[in-house]
């Protein structure tokens, strides 16, 4: 038996129909968002202005600069609350001495956020046991975001810090895809490593049309606590270069100190903690200059 060969040429261009309909600029589709079955923008209820603080990288001290930066606000005359959406590893309750606090639903059976130095807070850290890991899959992870963004009676408020979790995935997309931020503040160390992650966080809030305030350099210089002598440990310009680079505002540098970091493990933050601090001052006037560029 004589078996015929099959003939295949490698120089048949493949067609299709495109059937997404997809631009042939390679431009995305100009669909409303609703249409495609994606979540519209809408404020946060009973919330003036909102702004994010992000890192996309862990261990720059972010939750310390969100916590200082609310308590700054709030020293400032504003109503001002603060949002802990790190499901995973919240740290709002140890920052404001909360631990073991659990929220009141109101008649409206809304979670009523829990107060502390003048400053409303609602973390996942109220809701689970100070020692009890939270071991969740996606879905239940977003469930519990859902519920920290849209089942909170704020009372009103005139801005809400909300302390972002380390990177760029669901957490970030989600907020920043269903909630009106008017504002985004990227923290990070002077050197490199963390300087490429934070370019990646800056890049991302611009790739989802969030207005980027700009970024603020923590642990810039340590100042010993017996001499006062500096030293850039981490380099001194990281941040400052960046922000050149990308054409970002830099809000400006917050120290290595001791104290910054005891006034946060023992739940009273630098702003509260030592009010006429040289460090305090330095939150005082980054919080200023972000409150002139949001009009809070």
């Amino acid at each position: 038996m004589r078996v015929k060969p099959r003939l295949f040429s490698t120089l048949q261009c493949l067609r299709h129909e495109n059937p997404l309909g997809l631009p042939r600029s390679g431009a995305p589709p100009q669909i409303p968002r609703m249409q495609r079955g994606l979540p519209t923008k809408r404020p946060l209820p009973s919330v003036r202005k909102t702004i994010a603080v992000s890192s996309a990288k862990g261990g720059v001290g972010k939750s310390t600069i969100a916590v200082n930066l609310a308590l700054a606000f709030a020293r400032l005359g504003h109503r001002t609350g603060i949002l802990d959406t790190d499901i995973f590893g919240p740290s709002i309750p140890t920052l404001l001495s909360l631990n073991g606090q659990e929220p009141r639903l109101s008649d409206g059976n809304q979670m009523l956020p829990i107060v502390n130095y003048g400053v409303k807070s609602m973390s996942m850290g109220y809701l689970v046991g100070e020692d009890k890991p939270v071991v969740w899959r996606g879905l239940m992870v977003m469930k519990a975001l859902q519920q920290l963004l849209w089942e909170v009676d704020w009372g009103g408020l005139d801005v809400l810090v909300m302390d972002l979790p380390p990177g760029t995935g669901d957490t970030q997309l989600t907020i920043t895809q269903q909630v009106v931020l008017d504002g985004a503040i990227v923290v990070s160390t002077p050197q490199d490593i963390a300087l490429k992650d934070a370019v990646k966080g800056v890049e991302m809030m611009r790739k989802v049309n969030v207005p980027l305030l700009g970024m603020i350099q923590n642990m810039s210089v340590f100042i010993c606590p017996t001499c006062d002598h500096s030293t850039h440990i981490f380099g001194s310009e990281g941040v400052a270069k960046a922000c050149s680079k990308h054409n970002v505002p830099f809000l400006g540098d917050v120290p290595l100190h001791a104290n910054i970091c005891d006034d946060a493990d023992r739940g009273k933050p630098t702003v509260v903690a030592e009010p006429g601090s040289g460090r305090t001052q330095t939150f005082m006037a980054i919080a200023e200059r972000i409150a002139e560029s949001i009009n809070l």
